[in-house]
């Protein structure tokens, strides 16, 4: 099994590990835990996401956590 450290802005936030034919992402912190379990097609498909996910207007409240 091959994975793979997601960062946000420098942080790692999870990992990805093959899961049939693609990436799940698995959360190891609390702001990001919304996309938890979620499968992707590639890392950068994660980094949009969580890009997408701290850009929402309630991003703010999942920081404070």
């Amino acid at each position: 099994m091959v994975k793979q450290v997601i960062e946000y802005a420098g942080v790692p936030v999870g990992i990805v590990v093959p899961d049939k034919d693609s990436l799940k992402f698995i959360a190891v912190k609390f702001h990001v835990h919304d996309l938890d379990g979620q499968h992707f097609a590639s890392p950068s498909d994660v980094l949009r996401a969580i890009h997408k996910l701290m850009s929402a207007p309630q991003a703010g409240v999942r920081r404070a956590a």
